[in-house]
């Protein structure tokens, strides 16, 4: 029999290493502990050389404050850190690095050499270690003030975690996105890369609106700054400021995708589920949105220590801040009409600051509230008006009963006696947005000339949008009305669930749902919303509980609903192949102007393109 192991303290070297696994993961990770103690120590310059993608060498030189002589041996050792003295400044971290971990770690798997001086040292001062020999050598060195830490032989004492690591160019990738993620955190400070001896990225140091959309362009490239919409807003104690990317402007990966809380990049459940909600009938199915967005917070009510890497942060009213988040960018892509995609790009746009129901103030659960009522724009921003021959719709706010919302455009419209053919500007500054209609291309496409040049808009995509947002606004007037079951349905949950449905009771009811406990453990379905009569009542419940318990609130019932009226809207639409006349086209186009997200139909896909001279000069040579 295989004697009992006895239990023993592990030596230092080892516990390092196996500490080292949680932080230093490839070159990377290395880069970003490293970084972050320079911002930590008020940096404005940070130098960052890299050789064989970081495996063989990474130096970082900051401008900080610098470590004093007496304290260069202490930062080398595990759970040392300037950043905190007692719990109390644990509950309100701002630093980036605080566990004190990052330096004993990394000097336990590779040779690091660490060089500082403070602006009070007559001299700088270095240290040495190497993972097998955790003891380390101080000796005098020249260097200004600020910090120099030096890198070499990543994991050469751990031979298995060194095979892990992949190629040069896939580590240095790794570890370029990091030092782009840190750069849009801190436009104040400026970040210089060079890998092998050459200069691969220089950010300088961005005071000002000019110069941060600058970077963000250097950094996520120059097409999502001019397809990206200046969002800025705060309530309640919640600033949310950044650039969320158009709908037609998404990505086959979620590779775009930066979000800060208190300047520190996390990837959150809490983050991703509700920007997914705002973009829900916006973006094409399988697309992913774009957002460089920075929420700023109490640090007392967010908990960034969940994490050894510190991606992952816990808010303690989760279900305020995703509503603030949700209700924000819902609301900022519902505003969005023609003229501004057709305004100067993001980096000269003014930030926009929404109000009211634009600043989130419901969450995905009361969205029909939401939508019934929509902020009109002052009348002072349009100055025209559809056509003398085109139908008659309801204003952002208005509404229609369903039933005439379903039916409004299922005729389309017809020009009154004597309407003119067309509607031609009195003026070149009197042209809307999406200009006035000069013909219709195999009964598919309208064809209309605005102040920039030429616009293209497919009109059933367009139409179905219209239609989709009308029935939406009704359905937010209404209500909606329940439908009892003659035979209550019965469904098996855990307590916890019986107890989140019971909580909610009155959520449910007024979505149509009316729900009974009949146990510790069963649920009775007693009503369904009408419109849901035809749906799995037993798994929408289910779903919609887990949605519950995990972000503390859903939008699966208004998703099903959404779907139902997507449906009707696209059968309400104008179809293809049908002739309309310049009035009908012109009226439309007006519509266009005036729909919330008639930038895309309900699937995602654009509605209109803008082909302007200098894109139609290109197709012909002109002026070469």
């Amino acid at each position: 029999m295989k004697e009992q192991a006895r239990i023993q303290l592990l030596s230092p070297r080892l516990a390092n290493q196996i500490a080292a696994g949680e932080v230093v993961e490839r070159p990377a990770s290395v880069i970003k502990e490293l970084l972050e103690n320079s911002l930590d120590s008020g940096a404005k310059r940070i130098e960052v050389d890299v050789e064989l993608g970081g495996s063989k060498l990474l130096r970082v030189r900051d401008d900080g404050g610098g470590i004093a002589a007496d304290d260069l041996p202490l930062a080398l050792a595990r759970h040392a850190t300037s950043k905190i003295r007692e719990l109390e400044d644990l509950e309100r971290v701002m630093s980036m690095g605080f566990r004190g971990e990052a330096l004993a770690s990394i000097s336990s798997v590779a040779r690091l050499t660490l060089t500082s001086r403070t602006a009070e040292a007559d001299q700088a001062w270095q240290v040495e270690t190497e993972g097998r020999d955790m003891a380390p050598r101080v000796q005098p060195a020249a260097h200004p003030v600020g910090t120099s830490v030096e890198v070499r032989d990543l994991f050469f004492n751990t031979p298995a975690r060194r095979k892990f690591l992949r190629a040069e160019k896939t580590e240095f990738d790794h570890l370029q996105e990091v030092i782009k993620r840190l750069a849009l955190a801190r436009f104040d400070v400026a970040f210089h890369l060079r890998h092998n001896g050459k200069n691969v990225l220089a950010l300088h140091e961005a005071p000002d609106e000019a110069s941060r959309a600058r970077r963000v362009a250097a950094v996520c490239g120059p097409a999502f700054l001019e397809q990206a919409l200046p969002i800025e807003i705060e309530r309640n104690g919640l600033r949310l400021w950044g650039w969320v990317g158009l709908p037609t402007f998404s990505r086959s990966q979620a590779d775009l995708q930066y979000f800060y809380v208190n300047g520190r990049m996390v990837r959150d459940k809490l983050v991703a589920h509700a920007v997914r909600q705002a973009y829900r009938d916006v973006l094409f199915n399988g697309r992913h949105p774009t957002f460089v967005l920075f929420l700023e917070i109490d640090p007392a009510v967010v908990d960034v220590n969940v994490h050894p890497t510190k991606h992952e942060v816990r808010f303690r009213d989760g279900r305020m801040v995703h509503d603030f988040l949700y209700g924000t960018l819902h609301r900022a892509l519902g505003e969005v009409r023609p003229e501004d995609q057709l305004a100067a790009p993001a980096a000269v746009a003014g930030m926009l600051r929404p109000t009211g129901q634009a600043a989130g103030e419901f969450g995905p659960q009361n969205e029909m509230s939401l939508s019934a009522n929509v902020l009109e724009r002052p009348a002072s921003e349009s100055t025209w008006r559809a056509p003398i021959g085109g139908y008659s719709v309801p204003r952002p706010g208005q509404s229609l009963p369903v039933a005439e919302a379903q039916g409004a455009y299922r005729e389309f419209f017809s020009p009154l006696p004597g309407a003119p053919s067309a509607v031609l500007p009195d003026s070149q500054g009197d042209v809307p947005p999406l200009g006035y209609a000069l013909a219709q291309l195999k009964g598919v496409y309208i064809l209309a000339e605005n102040a920039q040049g030429l616009v293209l808009v497919d009109m059933h995509a367009a139409h179905e949008r219209i239609t989709y947002e009308r029935l939406k606004i009704a359905m937010a007037s209404e209500g909606l009305s329940g439908q009892p079951l003659l035979v209550p349905e019965s469904i098996a949950v855990s307590q916890r669930e019986a107890d989140c449905a019971e909580e909610h009771g009155a959520w449910f009811q007024r979505l149509g749902f009316e729900l009974q406990r009949l146990g510790p453990e069963t649920l009775a379905i007693r009503q369904v919303p009408a419109l849901l009569k035809q749906a799995e009542a037993n798994r929408l419940v289910h779903d919609v509980v887990a949605d519950l318990m995990e972000y503390g609130t859903s939008d699966r019932i208004q998703a099903h609903l959404n779907e139902l009226l997507g449906t009707m809207a696209c059968h309400g639409a104008v179809r293809a192949n049908r002739r309309l006349t310049l009035p009908e086209m012109n009226a439309l186009l007006r519509d266009m102007e005036h729909t919330e997200r008639s930038g895309q139909c309900n699937h995602g896909r654009p509605t209109w393109t803008q082909l302007g001279m200098d894109d139609l000069d290109k197709l012909f040579l002109r002026g070469r």
